[in-house]
């Protein structure tokens, strides 16, 4: 009896705990908006920015903050690009040009901003054919320069130990961000190729070439991508400082075996460290990358690779940099929890994730499920850990200087309404502008605490607002802040309100 008691209470204080952490300020809350699963082929552009705007609304109910759009997924484009050909999955062909002519990546850029969502173009550096492309267009780098890549089973990959090729992929993103006001650039879990039973990397001459001074084929290859790594992060800040560089790898950073070293979990699955050939807790300690997203799609007691082992050995280990959690909802709400087998997993993922302070958000694996409400996932995430909005994870490291509070704040009447508005402040450096507004309201007797999210009903890009008026008859308080780039925030300026 008193062991079903002390685990009763037990229980209670870690949900209770969890419970304390449901309305943080500060989360990162990404999904994926992915193009290889061909869900635009055959669209008409009208067509697809209707799915597009279906799955954004639907993100937006549940207060998610980014969105991750997969602009290049095998040295093509989903937007205008002097160097690689336009995707076939957008229109079908590679090297063909959408009719009538848009721009996905400008499209979803703005259509995130009037959201109040960040949007991080996402590209896979690597790979340059998959397995369904059956004609490459004669724009595609492979035509051009056929020696800078190898073939592994049926993909075409860009070599990893050649400089040219690093150069290229830094001059793919230059483009991306000289071109597109994005708030990130986004990479996945696609280095080295995954492993295929028999099948060698062909790179036993580049490393003959260029592998002096390593005492090992892996510890060579780890170095080409660290490399990689560095690079993109220095071409980053030296265009736009306040683009955040992220990564989501592959759940698995090293399996545990006795004797190593190497940090690892108690794990069986494919594997970063020597699968990959992908060092990311030494981009996370050398600060190479600004945000972390290990992609934890397993379930809560799975043997290979346990959701409860991995979150845990991902918070140890990848907190120099914000460290957030690839959620798959899918799998989450199709599995019962072992510890309450009436209920599925994403409730306990989710209070995981929250119980652990160096977890500081998570990504939705993808926005198809949640603009579908599969198992009713967007209504369960819209009414408790997404319930009010939340600003991103301030990154210090980038830039810790807050904007200029707003000017003029005041309530107008307009021809179609009552409305509040203010001026943008000023800034000297793009880094101290602000591009975007939290407004908080406070019913008469409230106190004014901008640290509650639950006050927050609106991030905007505009400066204004309409109020819902409803004939003088209640008194509120407004509070208007600035976000700069990097959502670092200004103080407050407040304007009292009959409505």
């Amino acid at each position: 009896m008193k062991k079903i008691l002390m685990t009763v209470l037990c229980a209670l204080v870690f949900i209770s705990g969890v419970c304390a952490q449901t309305a943080p300020k500060r989360e990162f809350r990404g999904a994926w908006i992915q193009c290889v699963n061909g869900q635009w082929l055959g669209l008409s552009p009208q067509q697809m920015q209707a799915r597009l705007t279906r799955h954004l609304d639907a993100l937006q109910k549940i207060n998610v903050n980014a969105v991750m759009f997969q602009v290049r997924a095998e040295a093509d484009a989903l937007y205008q690009s002097s160097y690689e050909p336009w995707s076939r999955f957008l229109t079908g062909k590679q090297g063909v040009a959408p009719n009538p002519y848009w721009d996905p990546l400008q499209w979803m850029i703005e259509q995130c901003h009037k959201r109040g969502m960040e949007c991080h173009a996402w590209i896979n550096p690597y790979r340059a054919k998959t397995k369904d492309t059956h004609e490459l267009s004669t724009m595609h780098p492979y035509v051009q320069h056929p020696e800078r890549f190898f073939n592994y089973g049926d993909l075409l990959i860009f070599h990893p130990g050649l400089k040219e090729n690093r150069d290229y992929i830094c001059k793919i993103v230059h483009d991306i961000l000289n071109r597109y006001d994005v708030d990130g650039l986004h990479m996945d879990d696609y280095f080295y190729p995954y492993p295929q039973a028999g099948v060698d990397i062909p790179d036993a001459e580049q490393f003959q070439r260029f592998g002096a001074g390593f005492s090992s084929v892996a510890d060579w290859r780890r170095d080409n991508v660290n490399r990689l790594i560095q690079e993109l992060h220095d071409t980053i800040r030296a265009v736009k400082p306040w683009v955040k560089f992220g990564v989501s790898p592959f759940g698995i950073y090293h399996n545990h075996r006795e004797g190593d070293v190497i940090p690892g979990s108690a794990t069986r699955g494919s594997e970063n460290y020597n699968a990959l050939y992908a060092d990311v807790l030494k981009w996370v300690n050398n600060g190479w990358v600004d945000y972390n997203i290990p992609q934890l799609y397993w379930n809560i007691g799975f043997k290979v690779a346990d959701y409860e082992e991995l979150i845990n050995f991902w918070a140890k280990y990848s907190s120099n940099r914000p460290l957030y959690i690839g959620q798959d909802i899918t799998r989450s709400v199709k599995e019962a929890d072992p510890r309450n087998p009436n209920q599925n997993q994403l409730p306990a993922k989710f209070a995981m994730q929250r119980s652990l302070p160096t977890v500081n958000g998570s990504c939705i694996w993808y926005s198809a499920v949640i603009a579908d409400n599969l198992g009713g996932s967007a209504d369960y995430l819209a009414n408790t850990f997404h319930k009010y909005p939340a600003l991103q994870p301030a990154m210090p490291f980038i830039d810790a200087k807050v904007p200029n509070k707003v000017k003029g704040l005041r309530a107008r009447w307009m021809p179609d309404g009552y409305y509040l508005m203010w001026l943008e402040p000023k800034g000297e450096l793009e880094m101290d502008r602000a591009t975007r507004y939290v407004v908080y309201r406070f019913a008469k007797g409230e106190k004014v605490d901008i640290s509650d999210p639950s006050h927050i009903i609106m991030i905007t890009d505009q400066t204004c607002i309409k109020l819902p008026y409803t004939g003088s008859k209640e008194k509120f308080t407004y509070c208007v802040t600035a976000l700069d780039r990097m959502q670092n925030e200004s103080k407050v300026v407040k304007k009292k309100v009959r409505l």
